[in-house]
Order: structure tokens, then C-alpha cells, then sequence
């Protein structure tokens, strides 16, 4: 398997990513690995990668033309390198905005997909079960035969990737009776319901998408970001609310060490790192998202996603499903 990795997209610099790749290196010596970027920032890199210079980085709110303008950025280098040497994937922590459009140029939307769409797996409350929620932010608006085809898209990889038999799939709405939602889920609804779309439950609401009932979750992109966003900032508060609640006296102190593997535990389920990136369902090709925050741990991960997406064949499906 080859693997491309963008190694300058992160904020936190090449340092982390480097670590990133070595991690995974150790535990997948059977890949090769294409590292993409300024050569003397790669020195410590495992020497089974092999090392491609890049001098620029494409800044995080750089455009789609700005990428293909920038003949010597990391971002463009791998792309280009993914067509020549016929990559499994790709890995970049690249603004969004910018990986999608150029990836989209580069590598071609899958024949009969209308859009891309940007996926992660959510964590739940029931054990060892993911809900597989897109689209999160590729786009700002979609259509209804859009939103159908991330329905297809988000089912067959939470069938390939998250090992889920037969995947329920539900709208992220404003209400769970048929009746409710915008305009778009309205419709979108009632498109699934007359094509029998297989296993399709009807509409959920924000509230319950992470209860567990469901095993993917569609919405328009500017819906799903908004979700994304929002779910962060509650994990984030919950965290901190905690930290407070236990530091707050010394009798809290003392609970808190009967506590603290069920609260390490928690932070474990709702941090990011673990599931290290998104992916954008839809291009011709595995193309992961790693967040732009990533440390090692993280970007590690983020390959790993790229690795079992690969190693899955969920584009080969993807495609299948479109030409039924």
C-alpha cells in the first residue's frame, strides 16, 4: 500500500507530524510511505519514508486556485504525486476549504456524485459504537438528490470501516415527526421514503444524535458544521466544569481520586485524537482530513483512517452503489 502524507499542513508544525508517521510506521512497516515536504524539516523521519521536498505551505484560508498556483506547496506536491504513483490515500491537516477544492480538481468527483462530502465517526453513549455523521462542512448548501447520496455514501462506510451490519440512517432535524425540518430535509425525507431507501428510520433531532439509536446521521454541510462545532464546545465545557468541580475543595480533591479513571475514561470517548480525522467521501480517491490541531497522536491516527479505508476498498464501493 502507498500512502501520500502532506507533512507542513499542521498548525503545530512538521514536528508532530513526523512523530505521527514514525508511529505508524512502527506498527505498519508493510506501507510506504510518500512524505511531502521541506526536506530538512524531515530528518528525523523513520528511513522506510520516502522523502519528496516542498519548499511552500498553503495557508489556511488560501482558496482552490491559490493551491493550484502553488506549484512547490506540500499540499499540491502530494496531490500530484497521488495520480503519478497511484496512491491507496492521502493525508493532509490543510485548511479544508482549500484540500477539498484542489483534491476535488485534482482527483476528480466519482461519476454520478454531485458533491463531496466531509464525514467523522461520533462518539456515543452506547460502548464501542460510533454514529457516522456528513456532511460536516464541505458544503454551505446542498441539494435533496445531494443529501440522498450521502446517505449512500455515509451507510457504506459505516458498513466497511465501523464494521456496522446494516446501518440505520437518520436527518438531522429540528423534530423527529416526518412533518418537520427545513424546507430541504422535508424533501429529502420524503425522497428516501418513496425510493425505500434500505434501512432509513425517519428524522432525529440534535439532541438524540449521540444517544446511540443511530448509525449515521445526514445533513446538509452548513447544519452539520454547526453540530460539529457545537458539539466540541460542550465537551470542552464539560471538561472544564469537571476540572473545576474537583479542584474546587479538598474533599472534592479526595473524591476525585475514587473518580478519576470513570472521568479519564470519559475524556478518552470525546477526544478527537482518537478518532484523528474526517474524511471527504465522494473524490475518487481516500483523501483524510486531519484537524489542523492534530498532535502526533492525532495525525497518527488520522492515518490509520486513511490505511483501513484503503485496506476496506470503500471507494470501490462507493462507486458500485453510484452505478446502482
Amino acid at each position: 500500500m502507498k500512502l501520500i502524507i502532506d507533512m507542513m499542513g499542521s498548525d503545530l508544525g512538521s514536528k508532530i507530524t513526523v512523530e505521527g508517521v514514525n508511529a505508524f510506521l512502527k506498527e505498519h512497516p508493510d506501507v510506504t510511505i510518500f512524505a511531502v515536504g521541506r526536506k530538512e524539516e524531515l530528518t528525523t523521519l523513520n528511513p522506510q519514508a520516502i522523502v519528496v521536498d516542498a519548499r511552500d505551505i498553503i495557508p489556511m484560508d488560501a482558496g482552490p486556485l491559490d493551491v493550484m498556483r502553488a506549484k512547490e506547496s506540500s499540499m499540491l506536491k502530494s496531490l500530484n504525486l497521488y495520480l503519478s504513483e497511484e496512491a491507496d490515500g492521502m493525508v493532509s491537516a490543510g485548511g479544508t476549504g482549500a484540500y477539498l477544492s484542489a483534491a476535488t480538481l485534482k482527483l476528480k468527483l466519482i461519476p454520478g456524485v454531485e458533491r463531496a462530502a466531509l464525514v467523522a465517526p461520533f462518539p456515543t453513549l452506547r460502548e464501542n459504537h460510533y454514529v457516522t455523521i456528513l456532511d460536516i462542512g464541505a458544503n454551505n448548501e446542498n441539494t435533496v438528490s445531494q443529501l440522498v447520496q450521502f446517505a449512500k455514501m455515509g451507510q457504506i462506510y459505516a458498513k466497511s470501516v465501523l464494521n456496522i451490519e446494516n446501518p440505520g440512517v437518520f436527518l438531522l432535524s429540528n423534530g423527529s415527526e416526518s412533518g418537520k425540518g427545513s424546507p430541504l430535509i422535508i424533501e429529502t425525507h420524503k425522497a428516501l421514503k418513496e425510493q425505500n431507501f434500505p434501512n432509513f428510520k425517519g428524522n432525529i433531532e440534535g439532541r438524540d444524535a449521540l444517544n446511540g439509536e443511530a448509525d449515521v446521521i445526514v445533513a446538509d454541510g452548513f447544519t452539520g458544521n454547526i453540530f460539529l462545532k457545537t458539539t466540541e464546545g460542550i465537551a470542552k465545557m464539560i471538561g472544564k466544569l469537571l476540572k473545576d468541580a474537583f479542584t474546587e475543595r479538598a474533599s472534592s480533591k479526595v473524591g476525585y481520586l475514587f473518580a478519576r479513571k470513570s472521568i479519564g475514561n470519559m475524556k478518552t470517548k470525546l477526544d478527537y485524537k482518537n478518532t484523528g480525522g474526517a474524511m471527504l467521501l465522494g473524490i475518487n480517491g481516500v483523501v483524510v482530513k486531519a484537524h489542523g490541531s492534530s498532535d502526533a497522536i492525532a495525525f497518527k491516527n488520522a492515518i490509520e483512517v486513511a490505511y483501513k479505508m484503503a485496506r476496506h476498498g470503500v471507494i470501490k464501493e462507493i462507486k458500485e452503489k453510484m452505478n446502482e
